[in-house]
């Protein structure tokens, strides 16, 4: 049943929403009016305090265009209770934060609670106790609409959700959304799924998969908050345009200290000011590189040829030069980090000291072993021993030094693949090499070789078929006593090192137990548009399930062949600027200098990836190398051969295109004036 704003129903509807309103102000007037000036031992207890508080108060804000609730469950029973012919059922408003009335009652249920899954997951053929689920329909934060299922009666025929449907094509203006109002059952297995298991999502364009991610991260912080407290989460993204697109669909659901950041941020040991050739990056992202690094840093440890001895008052303790080769090969073999081993080695020596020692009758005690551990004579033999090695100068002398590459990448590497990496021009100093983002990796991978990488307790990485296995090692590091979600598809890898498998991916990880989902109903991408872009995976991702779009406007879709080029697309473009919503120009990078000229000299504003739309300004011009992630109502993609011929193979080349064919929310517009990949023109 859908009711219109003249049904009595809704007035009442509209009252619970001014009245849980109310409620939220109250709450958060309440944590802005404590007082703290008594409560704290010290002004960092204070600060602290202060900061959570003020934490607190943007967690309950009250955004007028975002509705409070967005759906109303009767359960016939009360949840918990037993199922008892004539029980009585509860109501729960569900929506995207708690709210309570002054007596603690809530007035709005969090989507994540227990008591909020029905919304999500009950069916006709399993209601899950649920009589009535009753969605809302908002006209900007005004509550106009509702629509009951009732779930319980074997008379009413199961329909499609016209506000669900309304709610998931609404046109696109400004960054990414929420989807708590639209997620679907098998959205909701995966945003539930426990802290302690990882989870790879394989999903094709628009089947909501960084959603998914990102509302996972939401629920994990809700169920788990005081273990994610102590731990940490992190949000990693392809490139910065992306993160700032995604970056307030945490907030806008109460959750405000997710950090988020690139693989690039996460390595970032040294400055990066340069690139690689493809083949060489390809070698440094190779997961053989970990060996040739290991290999090199250990071969640093050397065995000793001279004993050592300490002086303490007039005594003499002599450590035999065969006593100090078992120490070092005892730490070597119990493969611990060779900063740990070279710490210990120090102890280790000062504890064969101190078996002298009581063996002579004395009773040294701690303080006796430290001492003896910060001996000159102890120290120059583990300097000698165990030397310190910095990350970056066991990488540049690696690049720099072709003997000591080959030494230590003998049956590793090839000599092919030994001589591609070697810089042509060796650096003289960390600081004036030109590094590029895959030494960097190289780098965090010697850091964490030296010292443990400092662990979170849940990642989520988004585009993931993006990265070379080194990359994925990066990450890993970053989550090894937490868990992961993996969001990404295959068919859109558009590196030379893309992922092949996702058994491969976790693997390199180390997240080998991983539980691997696919989602295949298409939410945002049009059924013709997706259809046709779908024309290109036998040649791109052989055997992958094409997307299957679930929604009932078939979309906007033509292809035009232009003969005044630019103009035709800026005319294109003008046209689409008609309509409601954001509109984005894709083109080859090569072109987009063209294209922004002549977007200028039309008098037509636009902005770069990554930039806020704004109802006065709705295009973007996006290089196609930067369009993966983002998406627009309406596209215009400029020549798809010339995004082809801009990657360095074919393949390639069209999993591009096939990324670009598919940013577009409600319409599509190829324009092009060379010939279109044959793949298209069947």
């Amino acid at each position: 049943m859908y009711t219109s704003v003249h049904d009595d129903p809704l007035s009442k509807e509209r009252s619970h929403l001014a009245d849980s309103r109310s409620a939220l102000r109250a709450m958060r007037e309440d944590v802005e009016s404590l007082d703290i000036t008594d409560v704290t031992a010290n002004w960092v207890n204070a600060a602290v305090l202060e900061s959570q508080i003020e934490q607190r108060v943007k967690a309950l804000a009250d955004l007028s265009e975002t509705p409070l609730f967005f759906g109303r469950l009767d359960y016939l029973h009360a949840p918990g209770a037993e199922r008892a012919e004539g029980g009585e059922g509860e109501r729960f408003y569900v929506g995207r934060r708690h709210v309570h009335d002054a007596d603690g009652d809530p007035m709005v249920i969090d989507w994540r609670a227990p008591v909020s899954q029905p919304f999500y997951r009950a069916s006709k053929k399993d209601p899950l106790d649920i009589s009535l689920r009753r969605r809302f329909g908002y006209t900007g934060g005004d509550l106009t609409a509702y629509e009951d299922e009732h779930l319980s009666d074997p008379a009413e025929a199961a329909v499609t959700s016209k506000l669900l449907q309304q709610e998931i094509e609404r046109p696109r203006v400004g960054p990414m959304r929420d989807i708590v109002a639209t997620i679907q059952p098998e959205q909701d297995e995966i945003v539930r799924a426990g802290l302690t298991g990882s989870v790879c999502v394989q999903g094709g364009p628009g089947t909501g998969k960084t959603a998914v991610g990102l509302h996972r991260v939401a629920y994990l912080l809700y169920a788990h908050r005081e273990r994610l407290a102590r731990t940490g989460t992190l949000v990693i993204g392809p490139n910065k345009s992306f993160l700032h697109y995604i970056e307030q669909v945490l907030p806008a659901l109460g959750e405000l200290t997710v950090r988020q950041a690139t693989v690039d941020d996460l390595v970032a040991h040294v400055e990066v000011r340069g690139a690689d050739e493809t083949t060489a990056a390809v070698i440094k992202g190779d997961a053989r590189m970990a060996e040739v690094l290991r290999r090199a840093l250990y071969s640093h440890v050397t065995m000793p040829t001279e004993g050592v001895v300490v002086v303490r008052g007039s005594r003499r303790w002599r450590v035999a030069a065969y006593e100090v080769e078992e120490i070092v090969r005892e730490l070597l073999a119990r493969d611990i980090r060779y900063g740990a081993a070279r710490e210990a080695l120090p102890q280790r020596i000062a504890h064969a000291v101190l078996v002298q020692m009581e063996r002579a009758g004395e009773a040294p005690d701690d303080r006796v072993q430290n001492a003896v551990a910060r001996d000159a004579a102890v120290k120059a033999v583990v300097k000698t021993v165990w030397p310190q090695v910095e990350p970056a100068k066991l990488v540049l002398r690696l690049l720099s030094d072709a003997d000591f590459l080959a030494e230590h990448a003998e049956g590793v590497l090839t000599e092919d693949e030994r001589k591609a990496l070697l810089w042509v021009k060796p650096a003289r100093s960390v600081k004036s090499a030109r590094w590029s983002p895959a030494d960097a990796v190289l780098i965090d991978e010697a850091t964490d070789l030296i010292e443990r990488t400092h662990s979170l307790g849940h990642v989520v990485l988004d585009e993931a078929q993006d990265l070379s296995p080194m990359q994925y090692r990066a990450v890993g590091r970053r989550c090894t006593t937490g868990s992961a979600t993996v969001l990404g598809d295959l068919a859109q890898g558009t590196t030379p090192w893309a992922t092949r498998s996702w058994a491969e991916a976790l693997a390199h990880l180390g997240k080998d137990e991983a539980v691997i989902e696919e989602l295949t109903a298409g939410f945002r991408v049009p059924t013709d548009v997706i259809a046709y872009a779908s024309r290109l995976l036998p040649d791109i991702a052989p055997g992958l399930t094409p997307v299957a779009s679930i929604r009932e406007n078939p979309g906007f879709f033509d292809i035009r062949t232009t003969a005044d080029g630019a103009v035709d697309v800026v005319s294109a473009c003008r046209e689409l600027l008609e309509r409601e919503g954001s509109v984005g120009l894709i083109a080859a990078d090569a072109r987009v200098p063209e294209l922004a000229d002549a977007l200028g000299a039309a008098g037509i504003g636009f902005l770069g990836p990554g930039e806020e739309t704004t109802h006065a300004t709705r295009l973007t011009l996006v290089p196609a190398s930067l369009a993966k992630g983002l998406e627009y109502d309406y596209v215009v993609l400029d020549e798809p051969r010339a995004v082809v011929d801009g990657e360095p193979d074919e393949r390639t080349g069209l999993r591009r295109l096939y990324v670009a064919l598919t940013r577009a929310v409600s319409g599509l517009i190829v324009t092009h004036g060379a010939g279109l990949p044959p793949q298209l023109t069947e």
